[in-house]
């Protein structure tokens, strides 16, 4: 009897339609499946952080110089590596010769010169400095060597299977190559686990401060990233260009709680790299919004109880799921739970009861762990007892 009461709830529930719908502004005449978008550069991918989800690419998993767009791998390291607690904000790093020597952007920073990790990290997401770029990976990995095995190790777990890092600055080394797909995932990373670097990442001025043999002198720092002056809602990232990587960008933005990653790899001159990119995330914000799952707490139907004193627990959704899709496209997307058969007593509020698993155009778009709302404890005598009683007498 319990049983097909179990079958019953399930089935009113798959039946009573939890649809999710999308949210945001139909796109008059935008046709997402014909939209066409030209860039101009070598390599280029659109990637919507929260998901993944990659929304264009062009000859995105080519191999290609990735110049100081390689930083971005440096700062994620570093910020991981505060947050373990291995190296402090406030650590004093001591420049050596090899980090002093870096060529192309840089500070001019003195051998045997301190600065704080705080502020060489500064001058690297600002002003895109080789040499606090090189000093920084000296400090986390014992030798830059060192520290670009960190590098290819944490690549390997992101699963950017096209990246091969030979230095922590980017400067054009033989075979240090990276796609602009995997650019888009390291970017990813960082932005989203580390929100914080968006502080440096959108400074457009700031300084730092030598202190030498010669005194304490100023230094002044200009950010090498443009679009935080040319785009509306720009929040970074990382430029880069060299002789051999021509110009690259992983450009960040974020416009009506959607953000996206446009990441463009040797566009022909620094303008195009911009223009290119800025192109991209219109593109991307015109034509995709963000849809919503169901609701935190929302009922998705009843799992029965064995040996409880309550014979059923409502399962209510545990996590927010947020999917990208087109706009102008189908606005429905469906939920479907995929509930237990039944959960034994005594179990805690919060126990996994199964998942609730979306789906867009056919297709596992999210899920979400599906949780007991309530503790349920083990039935005891009196309680068995008295179900007896109301079964017989039902």
């Amino acid at each position: 009897m319990k049983k097909y009461i179990f079958y019953f709830y399930t089935f009113i529930f798959v039946f009573s339609g939890l649809f999710v719908h999308v949210f945001g502004e139909e796109q008059t005449g935008v046709n997402n499946k014909s939209a066409g978008l030209d860039v101009d550069a070598k390599s280029a991918v659109i990637m919507e952080p929260l998901t993944g989800n990659i929304l264009f690419q062009k000859n995105a998993e080519e191999m290609l110089a990735p110049a100081s767009v390689t930083k971005i791998m440096t700062l994620l390291l570093i910020y991981e590596s505060v947050s373990a607690g291995k190296i402090k904000w406030d650590d004093m790093v001591t420049v050596s010769e090899h980090a002093s020597s870096m060529g192309g952007s840089q500070i001019f920073l003195e051998p045997n010169e301190k600065q704080k990790v705080s502020e060489l990290t500064k001058a690297i997401a600002i002003a895109s400095a080789n040499d606090a770029a090189v000093a920084m990976a000296e400090y986390i990995g014992g030798s830059e060597d060192g520290f670009v095995e960190m590098m290819n190790k944490r690549a390997k777990e992101l699963g950017m299977n096209n990246t091969a890092f030979k230095n922590a600055c980017g400067l054009d080394t033989p075979g240090h190559l990276m796609s602009a797909k995997d650019i888009a995932i390291m970017s990813r990373e960082l932005i989203t686990k580390y929100p914080d670097v968006k502080k440096y990442t959108t400074t457009w001025q700031d300084t730092i401060t030598h202190s030498t043999k010669k005194g304490d002198s100023e230094f002044g720092l200009t950010n090498t990233n443009k679009l935080i002056k040319w785009y509306e809602g720009a929040t970074g990232l990382k430029t880069g260009s060299t002789g051999n990587a021509m110009y690259c960008l992983s450009g960040t933005a974020k416009r009506n709680d959607m953000e996206l990653i446009a990441v463009v790899m040797a566009a022909p001159d620094p303008k195009v790299r911009f223009r290119e990119v800025m192109k991209m995330l219109d593109y991307g914000f015109a034509n995709y919004t963000v849809a919503k799952g169901s609701d935190v707490n929302t009922k998705a139907g009843e799992v029965f109880v064995y040996k409880g004193k309550d014979d059923f627990v409502s399962g209510i959704i545990k996590d927010e799921v947020k999917i990208v899709v087109p706009k102008g496209a189908s606005t429905k997307i469906e939920a479907k739970p995929q509930l237990t058969d039944g959960i034994s007593a005594p179990f805690e509020a919060g126990t996994k009861v199964g998942e609730v698993v979306y789906f867009y155009e056919g297709k596992e778009v999210g899920r979400s762990d599906v949780v007991a709302e309530k503790s349920v404890e083990k039935a005891g005598l009196n309680d068995i007892l008295r179900k007896l009683v109301f079964l017989w007498f039902a």
